[in-house]
């Protein structure tokens, strides 16, 4: 049965520490912390920064996310700022494209430097590179795009031509990995499109980035968006790794449960832990968000009706839908000859009021996505 939390705002559960923490108490703090128990009164940036950013490989996806977050939230909201360049994308947690406020982006990149080094490391654009000063090579790459902004495509020719026989996809995926950039408008602007072109975090943002970076904090603030967590998740979340030593260091600062396998799982003092029958309205939300890419365990977030597939790597407008706190169905949007469809498909266990639910949040996306096109319409497949 879903249950309306809209306007039922509940205060944070305390939960006595050592004790053990079942799923449905695991999704509602980080429904909680996630804020999609009930829409938020928050700024973008304020949104942005409390979740350690958020997922961007397809640029519209913050825009859905941070819809289905706060009350009242308009794309110009978050274009502005981008345009503005007080928020800004770029790669970091997992070595992938997040969306990030420019002060995070400066703090964070440094942090996340090794993540990007070792992934490219492991690649086959460092072998391919065997035998150049890869201190050179970035030198020349920040020249060339604090010259101008420019795509790979651009930079390929101009390097190939400073290191002829060596793979010139090579030579700018080290760029693009190992350099700090960022991606400029109008790429991420809503209702706008671009190729990625790159330019560096201190061109851009024109200010330097964290010359002390550390951990500690980055771990913290992830605790408060995501937690409680064990070690491994904020690995899985980060790929940093050190994270034992890291949370160790934390601990006499931080409290401790057990989840049902018996693992430790570490949290603020004060961080909200709600009771975990506190409604949960249904949601939508974009492809790759950090909800269901952020744990080592996904049993928090992903529903009983495992065999219905996450859409990660689907790309585009299409989703998951959260239907009493966990992920049970999908969505998509389409368009045909000037008419926006959102086609939903349901979990077999979803009853009648769930199904009204998601229908009448759904009609609000569809509405927020296509704008003052009144050509829309529902479709509901179930999933059996």
């Amino acid at each position: 049965m879903t249950r309306s939390a809209e306007t039922l705002p509940r205060p944070p559960g305390r939960v006595a520490p050592g004790e053990v923490l079942g799923r449905r108490a695991l999704n509602r703090a980080l429904l909680e912390r996630q804020l999609l128990v009930r829409r938020q009164q928050r700024s973008a940036t304020e949104t942005i920064e409390h979740l350690v950013g958020m997922q961007a490989q397809e640029p519209g996806n913050p825009y859905i996310a941070l819809w289905s977050r706060l009350e009242g939230f308009g794309p110009e909201d978050l274009s502005q700022l981008i345009a503005d360049r007080h928020a800004v994308r770029t790669s970091l947690m997992r070595a992938t494209i997040h969306l990030v406020t420019a002060r995070d982006c400066l703090a964070l990149r440094p942090v996340m430097q090794s993540v990007l080094e070792r992934t490219f490391g492991s690649s086959a654009f460092a072998r391919n590179l065997a035998g150049v000063d890869l201190g050179e090579l970035l030198a020349t790459g920040r020249k060339m795009l604090e010259e101008r902004p420019r795509t790979r495509a651009e930079l390929k020719p101009l390097l190939a031509e400073r290191w002829p026989g060596y793979d010139a996809d090579s030579l700018a995926a080290a760029i693009g990995f190992l350099l700090p950039v960022v991606q400029v408008t109008p790429r991420g602007l809503w209702g706008k499109s671009g190729q990625a072109t790159l330019t560096t975090v201190e061109s851009w943002l024109r200010r330097p980035l964290d010359p002390d970076p550390t951990p500690d904090e980055t771990v913290r603030r992830y605790l408060a968006a995501f937690g409680p967590a064990t070690v491994g998740d904020i690995r899985t979340w980060s790929r940093l790794s050190g994270l034992r030593g890291v949370v160790e260091r934390l601990r006499p600062d931080l409290v401790t449960f057990r989840d049902e396998r018996g693992r430790e799982l570490f949290d603020l003092p004060d961080a909200p832990r709600p009771d975990p029958e506190t409604p949960a309205p249904p949601r939508f939300l974009p492809t790759y968000d950090n909800i269901l890419l952020s744990h080592d365990d996904r049993g928090r977030i992903v529903g009983e009706q495992r065999d219905l597939p996450l859409p990660v790597g689907r790309g585009g407008e299409v989703g998951s839908v959260l239907v009493d706190g966990f992920v049970g169905g999908m969505w998509r949007i389409t368009r045909e000859r000037g008419k926006a469809i959102l086609m939903i498909e349901a979990g077999s266990s979803w009853t009648k009021a769930d199904l009204a639910a998601v229908v009448d949040e759904g009609g609000r996306l569809l509405a927020f996505v296509a704008g003052d096109k009144r050509d829309r319409d529902i479709q509901v497949t179930v999933n059996q």
